[in-house]
C-alpha cells in the first residue's frame, strides 16, 4: 500500500476587512474598492470580470476574488447593497425635492 497523497487546500487572501478601510466592510486588498462596488458593476452595468478590473484598475485576480467572496455571502452582501441604494435613491429626491440644492453641508 502506498502513501496517500496529501491534499492541500489554498487560501486566496485577496479580500480584506480592516476598520480603517471603508469601514470594514470587505475590499480587494490593497485598493478600496469593495466587494459590493464589485457586485453592483457586474449587476447594474452589466460589466464582466476583464471589464471590472480595468474600471477599478484593479487585478483580475482581484475581482475574482471579490466574486468568489459575494457568492459565499450572498444574501448578505445583496442585502447591503439593497440598503446602499435605498440610500442614494431617498438622497436623490431629497435632492430634487430641495430644488437641486446642497443635501449635505
Amino acid at each position: 500500500m502506498g502513501d496517500a497523497a496529501m491534499v492541500t487546500i489554498h487560501h486566496i487572501n485577496l479580500i480584506i476587512s480592516d476598520p480603517q478601510i471603508r469601514n470594514g466592510q470587505p475590499c480587494i486588498a490593497g485598493t478600496g474598492v469593495r466587494v459590493a462596488d464589485v457586485v453592483i458593476v457586474m449587476k447594474y452595468h452589466r460589466q464582466n470580470a476583464d471589464e471590472i478590473a480595468a474600471w477599478f484598475d484593479v487585478p483580475l485576480a482581484g475581482v475574482h476574488a471579490a466574486l468568489a467572496y459575494y457568492y459565499e455571502h450572498q444574501s448578505e452582501l445583496d442585502e447591503a447593497i439593497r440598503q446602499q441604494l435605498e440610500k442614494a435613491h431617498r438622497l436623490k429626491e431629497q435632492h430634487l425635492a430641495n430644488g437641486n440644492n446642497q443635501i449635505l453641508p
